[in-house]
């Protein structure tokens, strides 16, 4: 860390080649210093469930994915997701804080909270959910974890990056109302209620825009609508333009190049084609940054063992519970024969491929762990197949006929199965959602020889479940689980722990069922966001689309009912309460879900429901408590590309309480009053505009009442005919105006509309007095 002068330099008064060197790393992962401005360098880390460090031996550069030194790692995003438990991924992030606090680190390159577009993205395991609610929460906590001990979080790739398919180039080309409801959205609650420290702007283009490069994105809405104060990064290699970038909003290139984008930014000032004050700016933000991360909170040294349980305890609440039939889980650890089969049991895959892998500091596999918990049980093992790239002591054939007899002489068999990383991994999407024929074909053998069968998956994105799920009596999905997932998996096999985990995300029947299908991942450098808002559940739901297991699913060792379901409104604030009854006979944790749908008769296209809040409840066995969800009326907005900006509409909303998005327990309604119209008006709105408007309406109406009373003295009239009002409903009223018999002359066109603003300015007073 540099010596700080006692009196800094501000930043605007540093050399020009000093100004622009600090817009750029210094290296791979650590940004410049600047002595004479007080700004140390910042020392950055990949893996947002745990560090990427770079051993002492090695170049730990951004290539060198393989030779990190030893981190915790904890359960990656695609599983903390499913525990649906804002606080314990707060404590997730504080360990990995504590561990970067040790290791002299001041920013995680995390979390990422990007959207489940697809259940072909390469990334999935990184991310939440496919709903940004569950991704603000989640991601929210992980940015307050971090920052509340001292150390910044990069939230990330801002925006719309969905796939990795020519991830760098590719152009998201997403509407208005999509982009701001789906996938801004959980990036504006971060911003807005936990400020991190940075955003990273992502590879992919927004509507033929690079993100690095989008000042829309970066500084009006980033900025200006939000009131980021922080900085904004490139992801690694982003940047194409580094003058454009600046301009854009976008303070840092990361890596850095050598001082090679610096000479641009300064031979750009110096010709007059970037404004010095747009340097200055992006300096200041930069020096305050680099001064946020100066002030380590906590101890230097790192509790290896507590992190350990901490991953263990994280990954129990990950662990979703998909089908039980007859209640064949938990297997009782004190007797019988248990036969562990699949290489995933003994080599378990535990994180995601790309850049953020961690060394783990230890691994507990499955098998080891079944053995270790089984008090009485006969655990047996046989590989059934072999991971790609790995030596096999017998051939394919071979290890599947060992299993098969295992299967056959044990009372039940715990099957594994799963995808390798050559499978899925930053960098690339999956071409199809099948687990391994192997695996299929060994599960399909299995099943001939024993009934009992209990199949544990291991994957960072859905797979394929059917049809064989009907088949399969006991279905836990394990997803990446970190380093302390075997222990956890092995305590909800033989019930020590009750499962409670919930899906973050729809598994479908059929990968052409998901909403993005036909447009993903697009063609020729643009990928078209067709379905709109209708992503993940919002989609299925929408098109009635049978599924294999919902949004929302999870199964526990306990049953949970609800009962008394009230509303409340007062300033702005839906209160909904219920009670949640523990009625089976082991103590459990339920996510009790609240859903709104409404009104029926929107003026835009809503899905069927969509997620508002959600709670955790712990509950003994016959304990019933009441929980409460707070649903903020501005929270049933839509986004209004005409009145650009949010909207509620008046009607009846419909407050839903569910154990997923598919098992609702109950509805109330409630009247909410619509905002007003933010549309001014013209000759060019469309007579159903004109019609609907709450100011306008009513005075056409009185222009109509009156030439209804002039025809039919006439005889005439069929412009005020309610059926050709309806031919017309969608043609502009000055085109109305030009017709004979119009009850709007052209020449009182501009009258009208003065007098519908004259109006609508006269209320506002009224509503402000």
């Amino acid at each position: 860390m540099p010596q700080s002068p006692s009196h800094p330099t501000p930043a605007t008064a540093l050399p020009l080649a000093e100004k622009a060197s600090l817009t750029s790393g210094a290296g791979d992962f650590i940004t410049q210093e600047s002595a004479a401005a007080s700004a140390p360098a910042v020392t950055m880390s990949d893996g947002p469930h745990g560090l990427r460090l770079p051993k002492e031996s090695g170049d730990g550069g951004q290539l060198d994915l393989h030779s990190a030194a030893p981190a915790t790692c904890f359960p990656p995003a695609v599983a903390l997701g499913s525990s649906w438990n804002p606080q314990l991924a707060e404590q997730v992030a504080g360990a990995i804080a504590a561990e970067a606090t040790a290791h002299g680190v001041r920013v995680v390159l995390g979390p990422g909270i990007n959207i489940k577009r697809s259940p072909l993205c390469g990334r999935n395991f990184e991310y939440f959910s496919e709903d940004p609610l569950v991704s603000s929460e989640l991601g929210g906590a992980m940015v307050r974890g971090l920052q509340d001990a001292g150390v910044g979080a990069a939230l990330k790739h801002y925006a719309a990056n969905n796939q990795e398919t020519d991830r760098m180039r590719v152009s998201a080309d997403i509407d208005e109302r999509p982009l701001r409801e789906i996938y801004l959205r959980a990036f504006e609650r971060v911003v807005r209620r936990d400020r991190p420290w940075s955003v990273m702007a992502s590879y992919n283009g927004v509507n033929g825009v690079p993100a690095s490069e989008n000042t829309r994105l970066l500084t009006g809405i980033l900025r200006g609508e939000w009131g980021f104060d922080g900085i904004v990064m490139s992801d690694w290699g982003a940047v194409r333009d580094r003058v454009a970038a600046l301009r854009a909003g976008l303070d840092l290139q990361m890596p850095g190049t050598g001082g090679r984008t610096d000479l641009e930014v300064v031979a750009a000032v110096e010709s007059g084609a970037l404004d010095e004050a747009v340097l200055d700016l992006a300096v200041e933000r930069l020096v305050r940054f680099a001064q946020r991360t100066t002030q380590p909170v906590g101890s230097s040294t790192i509790d290896v063992d507590g992190h350990h349980r901490l991953a263990g305890r994280a990954a129990d609440q990950c662990v979703v519970l998909l089908k039980n039939d007859s209640a064949l889980l938990p297997l009782d650890p004190a007797a019988g024969s248990v036969a562990v089969i699949g290489e995933l049991a003994r080599t378990p895959r535990f994180q995601g491929a790309g850049s953020s892998q961690v060394t783990p500091t230890r691994l507990d596999t499955p098998l080891d762990s079944l053995r270790e918990l089984a008090t009485g049980a006969d655990v047996r093992f046989a590989a059934g197949y072999a991971l790609p790239g790995a030596e096999a002591p017998a051939t394919d054939a071979e290890l599947a006929q060992d299993a098969v007899e295992l299967a056959e002489s044990s009372e039940t068999v715990v099957l594994f199965l799963g995808l390798p990383p050559q499978d899925e991994s930053e960098g690339f999407d999956r071409d199809h959602i099948n687990l391994p024929a192997a695996q299929t074909e060994l599960l399909e053998r299995v099943l001939t020889v024993n009934p009992r069968v209990v199949v544990v998956l291991s994957n960072g994105g859905v797979v394929h479940t059917a049809p064989w799920q009907e088949r399969v009596p006991a279905l836990v999905e394990g997803w990446l689980l970190g380093q302390a997932g075997g222990g956890a998996l092995a305590r909800v096999l033989f019930g020590a722990v009750n499962p409670s985990g919930k899906l973050a995300e729809t598994v479908p029947l059929r990968l052409e069922d998901s909403p993005s299908h036909p447009s993903f991942p697009g063609e020729e450098g643009r990928s078209r966001y067709g379905e709109g808002v209708f992503v993940g559940y919002r989609g299925y739901d929408a098109r009635r689309s049978e599924v294999a297991f919902p949004f929302g699913h999870g199964l526990s060792y306990t049953t949970f009912g609800y009962d008394g379901l009230r509303l409340d409104e007062a300033d702005g604030v839906f209160r909904i309460g219920l009670t949640v009854t523990n009625t089976g006979s082991l103590a459990g944790r339920e996510i009790v879900q609240i859903y709104s749908g409404g009104p029926a008769d929107s003026r835009v296209l809503r899905p069927v429901r969509e997620l508002r809040g959600f709670v955790s409840v712990f509950l003994e066995a016959g304990e019933s408590r009441e929980v409460v969800v707070e649903v903020a009326r501005h929270d049933l907005a839509y986004f209004s590309e005409r009145e650009d900006g949010w909207k509620v509409e008046g009607g009846r909303y419909r407050f839903e309480a569910g154990a997923s998005s598919r098992d609702i327990r109950g509805c109330v309604e409630v009247h909410v009053e619509g905002d007003p119209s933010k549309i001014r008006l013209t000759g060019r709105n469309t007579l159903a505009e004109w019609l609907e408007h709450p100011v306008g309406g009513p005075l056409l109406g009185e222009l109509f009442a009156r030439a209804r009373t002039e025809a039919s003295r006439e005889g005439q009239g069929a412009l005020a005919d309610p059926v050709m009002r309806r031919f017309l409903a969608g043609v502009p009223l000055d085109v109305i105006c030009e017709f004979p018999q119009s009850p709007v002359p052209p020449s009182s066109l501009g009258e009208l509309a003065d007098a519908v603003e004259a109006r609508m300015a006269d209320g506002l007073e009224r509503r402000g007095a």
